[in-house]
């Protein structure tokens, strides 16, 4: 059946079955059945009221607005209420005369959405709404529906985002049939995943918990009783891939044998028996077939460009699909290296990666430029094709530069302890960790520790600022995009599970702040950001310069008009070219 969806509809939504497409066009949803016919789903006419959209800012692994019944009969999507949010004045300058493009922006500690969920009965053109009741401004997460399309499972988390409680709906009444369970934590609770039913079984499922301090699995029942633990240990499930043939087995990813890694395992429901199906070193993923016989698996690993095999579950027999060859062959390649540090606390061992220029001569002193990130659901040293380092990193080792990348306290994959260390205090130990990988740097004899710059976007160009103004002269130069400067500008979800609200965290917004630190910058700053940015508002770099001014410091400015949170096509090669033309002509300067 071929669609002939309107021209300016999003989020199109294909039915299990294949005879309805879900789609949403401004604000509201609607249908299209395969004969051409357009069924009205919603019809609010207020701006403020979106139906059938990600909701909560994509926060809690939210990715979509619409979620087909199993036989495709019924349609549940979110309702998102943004009335009472405020307009943050976006501005299209593009226009002969600029106009504004206001956008729903929920600061941390104010106003935020209120969302509720609807269920769309095909046969009955009619909608009932779900009875999720107060408080109303919680997040609701986590959307499932049971196997044979009678009831739908919400995760509702708390504002305070400290407590989650899994709950099961009618989805002919809409009426609350049951809390399952619930999930507390003194600093977080984050619910990714929503259930998942083991095949042929409907009062079987998996949930996703990091209750023991590791993301692992948990096989309940529709009663809401833990049947078994199937995964446990200090390493984490990174993602599930299904079910075999019989549903007795579960393929999952994990990050054996260390955080960098990704392997291929299942566990047996019955026995709890985990089994690794891959012993290739590098990072694994994999795809399930329907039936669930077979399995994809694409891996590549700091020596290995990349290879996709085919693994026949039932006998174990892995054919080899495709071997990738080296792109590099018959270039002389920045090298990459990786290793361990300790952090901060003197314990924990932090990965990092090291891009040297082909050239590499120990006798030699090196500049260096220190690439950062730094914050939540983020790894950036990997056991990938050339430990995941990318296209500009090498395009500074080729001019000259060794390139140092850590992932510090407070990234993923590693634990709660791990990640949660950094909560109401974002930007202290991450900073804290940086430094020692900076110290390790200036011990190397081939470092010029005198030439050092620092790179970053987002919560990196956050760390960028951070590193600048906790550690003043430490680095000539620095290169933050679109940067956080005081999390009270950030928006609610993200800003108050790692920070709380600044009425209850004050002291910890003040020491997370850059705004207060602007006249300890000694380097060289440059903020890139885009003038149209919804995620990283600019009032975070206005604020930050009007500080400086008031404080006699001098960073410098540069905006990509028409662009968001990140610059795209042609303009992202000016972006990079910038980037490292303000590095080369300042790195070698004695005073700013």
């Amino acid at each position: 059946t071929f669609f002939n969806f309107p021209e300016k509809s999003d989020n199109q939504t294909l039915s299990p079955s294949g005879r309805h497409l879900a789609f949403t066009e401004s604000n509201n949803l609607y249908l299209l059945d395969s004969e051409g016919k357009v069924s009205t789903v919603t019809n609010d006419c207020d701006k403020g009221i979106v139906n059938g959209q990600s909701v909560h800012r994509n926060e809690f692994g939210i990715n979509s607005g619409i979620f087909w019944s199993p036989d495709g009969s019924m349609l549940a999507f979110y309702r998102m209420d943004q009335r009472m949010v405020s307009d943050y004045p976006l501005v299209d300058a593009s226009s002969r005369v600029a106009e504004a493009k206001p956008e729903k922006y929920p600061m941390a500690g104010m106003s935020s959405h209120e969302v509720t969920l609807g269920i769309y009965n095909i046969l009955e053109e009619k909608t009932i709404w779900l009875e999720t009741g107060e408080p109303s401004d919680h997040y609701l997460t986590n959307v499932a529906w049971s196997p044979g399309g009678e009831a739908l499972y919400i995760a509702h988390l708390n504002r305070g985002q400290d407590t989650m409680q899994l709950k099961r709906y009618n989805s002919v009444t809409g009426e609350k049939e049951l809390t399952l369970f619930g999930e507390t934590d003194s600093r977080y609770v984050e619910p990714e995943n929503p259930p998942l039913f083991v095949r042929g079984r409907d009062d079987l499922f998996i949930w996703q918990s990091e209750r023991s301090g590791y993301n692992h699995l948990y096989l309940y029942d529709t009663d809401g009783n833990l049947v078994k633990q199937l995964t446990d240990g200090n390493w984490e499930v990174t993602a599930i891939t299904g079910f075999d043939e019989k549903g007795e087995n579960l393929f999952f990813i994990s990050n054996l044998p260390s955080p960098i890694d990704r392997h291929i395992c299942s566990v047996n429901l019955k026995t709890g028996k985990i089994t690794q199906h891959t012993t290739l070193p590098g990072a694994h993923s994999a795809q399930l077939s329907r039936s669930g016989r077979y399995l994809i698996d694409r891996h590549s690993a700091h020596n290995n460009p990349g290879r996709i095999d085919l693994l026949d579950i039932r006998t174990g027999k892995i054919t080899q699909l495709h071997a990738a060859a080296d792109p590099f062959t018959g270039y002389r390649m920045p090298s990459v290296e990786a290793g361990t540090l300790k952090a901060a606390d003197g314990m924990t061992e932090l990965w990092y990666r090291m891009v040297k220029p082909a050239n590499f001569d120990a006798t030699k002193q090196y500049p260096v430029v220190v690439y950062v990130y730094g914050g939540p659901h983020s790894q950036l040293v990997s056991n990938r094709w050339r430990y995941g380092s990318g296209g500009w990193e090498t395009y500074m080792a080729q001019k000259g530069y060794i390139v140092f990348v850590m992932d510090n306290r407070g990234t993923a994959y590693r634990g709660t302890a791990f990640e949660q260390v950094t909560h109401r205090r974002l930007g202290v130990v991450e900073s804290e960790d940086q430094l020692k990988g900076v110290e390790y740097l200036r011990s190397l004899p081939y470092v010029d520790g005198s030439r050092m710059g620092i790179h970053g976007w987002s919560y990196g160009g956050f760390m960028t600022i951070n590193m600048l103004l906790r550690y003043p002269g430490l680095f000539r130069v620095g290169v933050a995009g679109g940067p956080v400067t005081d999390w009270k500008y950030y928006e609610v979800m993200y800003g108050e599970r790692y920070m709380d609200t600044p009425e209850e965290n004050p002291e910890g917004y003040s020491e997370s702040s850059l705004l207060n630190k602007a006249g300890d910058l000694k380097s060289r700053l440059l903020i890139i950001h885009g003038d149209e940015d919804p995620t990283v508002v600019m009032q975070h770099t206005l604020q930050f310069l009007k500080e400086s001014i008031q404080a006699g410091t001098h960073p410098d400015l540069f905006l990509y008009p028409g662009h968001g949170h990140n610059m795209i096509g042609h303009d992202r090669v000016h972006l990079h070219e910038h980037i490292t033309r303000y590095i080369e002509d300042f790195i070698d300067r004695t005073t700013p």
